[in-house]
């Protein structure tokens, strides 16, 4: 129960910081910074920040591992059962959030080169256990829309039950070139940021990994 209750705890902090940056874009308002400002309270906060979907073998397994037993004693676990459709649908949220962006460039998802840089749940490591992000999710559509990956540390993905596999690009800065899109859903410590922002034409930022890099020309959309 101590395990759950620490999964759990995390799960609904990050169900929270997702809806609130759902919330912030409705508003007009910078999440990263709303964030960032009530991270400096100097007690009584902990920060949480928001993403394009769990990952990972605890978080997305174990809260609702507890959800399922409570309704053997007829119980509901409401916090848990609404932290987890925020967090599920989070990489749809995400794939909207990027039609929008393209739409406003004037192009459409369909026939556009997006180019996703992460597939890892978390940042340098090689675990795509649970993953959920937005590049998963939408690799399996490659025939119908060119959806290519860059992960240092995963050279390759697969399903064995919807039978798709892709392999990462080998030239990453090419590759940021040739994209309509670049969708930054791992955001890995060794990517050159600096590099990706001057190559790329338009990026869709899910983990605030630009920061202050970020242009203000609207190249860049942050979640």
């Amino acid at each position: 129960m101590t395990k759950l209750l620490e999964n759990t705890y995390r799960m609904i902090n990050v169900g929270l910081v997702n809806e609130l940056a759902i919330m912030c874009e409705r508003l007009g308002v910078n999440v990263w910074e709303v964030i960032e400002a009530a991270a400096t309270k100097p007690f009584g906060f902990m920060k949480f920040t928001p993403g394009p979907g769990l990952g990972g073998h605890c978080i997305p397994i174990d809260p609702m591992y507890l959800s399922w037993k409570m309704k053997e004693v007829n119980y509901s676990a409401r916090f848990i059962e609404l932290a987890s459709e925020i967090n599920t649908n989070m990489p749809r949220y995400v794939v909207s959030r990027i039609l929008e962006a393209l739409n406003d460039r004037g192009r459409t998802l369909k026939g556009s080169q997006v180019l996703v840089l992460g597939a890892a749940y978390k940042p340098d490591i090689d675990d795509v256990r649970e993953i959920a992000g937005p590049g998963r999710d939408r690799i399996a559509d490659e025939e119908r829309r060119a959806v290519t990956y860059h992960d240092p540390y995963i050279t390759e993905l697969h399903h064995e039950t919807e039978g798709w596999r892709l392999e990462s690009v080998k030239d990453l800065m090419a590759a940021v070139r040739g994209a309509d899109a670049v969708v930054i859903v791992t955001n890995h410590k060794s990517y050159d940021y600096r590099a990706i922002l001057a190559e790329a034409k338009f990026i869709f930022d899910t983990r605030n990994a630009l920061g202050k890099l970020a242009d203000s020309e609207g190249k860049v959309v942050r979640l």
